[in-house]
């Protein structure tokens, strides 16, 4: 692990991508909004790169709001890890929140929960890492 290694959790949506970015220490390092465009992925990746080598993503939602984003990261080099969205049930009872839910994502980046490679647009469902 490197540890200039920064570490990218991103809650999708259709209009507006919510990011928050994490040290390999699990330090909260900051949080961004960015349109969904390549202008805004492209600023995402900026703005996370400014703080150290961003290698690993998790995104919610690769198939749907999150494929743009998944694709410009994949063109970067960068790992992109589809993580499950929370529990619906769950976050209404602790309150929805964007960058909660986004710093949950790289969360679970760090911790080596979300295993799943972030789906593509070539139609072939992606297996899972690990699994022969």
């Amino acid at each position: 692990m490197d540890e200039n290694e920064v570490i990218l959790g991103v809650d999708t949506h259709l209009d507006t991508h919510v990011g928050v970015l994490i040290n390999t220490n699990g330090n909260l390092l900051g949080c961004l909004a960015v349109t969904t465009d390549t202008s805004g992925y492209l600023k995402l990746v900026t703005w996370a790169n400014s703080f150290g080598m961003l290698k690993r993503a998790g995104v919610e939602g690769t198939g749907t709001y999150g494929a743009g984003l998944a694709r410009v990261l994949r063109d970067h080099g960068i790992e992109v890890l589809e993580v499950n969205r929370p529990d619906r049930s769950k976050r209404r009872l602790q309150g929805k929140s964007d960058p909660t839910d986004a710093e949950s994502a790289a969360r679970s980046v760090l911790s080596g929960n979300a295993t799943a490679i972030a789906k593509t647009q070539s139609g072939v469902a992606e297996a899972m890492r690990g699994c022969p």
